[in-house]
């Protein structure tokens, strides 16, 4: 945008030329968003985690989940009786397995996640990452504060 070379901008950032132009490079990625075809295929991954979540299918969850998945939550989320963190998609499937009640695939800040609401009142969100086609990061958030901070929308087309 300003048409400077990434060795004038690192020391602004604090990074060294080859890790400014990485920076600049996730930041374009962002703001065009991922391919359609990407965000769709994510929001499959999702909607499929949480059928086999409601319907307790353990292989379900655990084809939806990276081998080495991890799942943490914020302090918000550990008082509801979440865990702080968890890991292996065997743990995570474990913990999830007949769960997802009440819980909906949505939009947060644009990327796939889950919202929970039980009788319409949002308990937290589920922040989703992705690894090679499969759910790798799970972010429990409750707090407050940094749930008024999120946009949420329908995860429709």
């Amino acid at each position: 945008m300003f048409d400077l070379p990434f060795d004038q901008i690192a020391p602004v950032v604090g990074r060294t030329p080859v890790a400014t132009r990485q920076l600049a490079s996730r930041a374009r990625r962002r703001v065009q968003g991922a391919p359609k075809e990407e965000a769709r295929a994510q929001r499959a991954v999702v909607d499929a985690f949480l059928l086999a979540a409601r319907e307790g299918d353990f292989e379900g969850l655990l084809a939806a989940l990276d081998p080495q998945v991890v799942m943490r939550g914020d302090a918000a989320a550990i008082k509801l009786g979440g865990p702080r963190q968890v890991s292996g998609a065997g743990t995570v499937a474990k913990f999830f397995h007949g769960r997802a009640q009440a819980a909906r695939s949505i939009l947060i800040d644009g990327a796939p996640g889950v919202l929970v609401a039980p009788d319409g009142h949002l308990l937290l969100v589920l922040g989703v990452t992705f690894r090679n086609g499969k759910i790798a990061g799970i972010e429990a958030i409750a707090d407050p504060d940094r749930l008024a901070r999120m946009t949420f929308a329908l995860a429709g087309e």
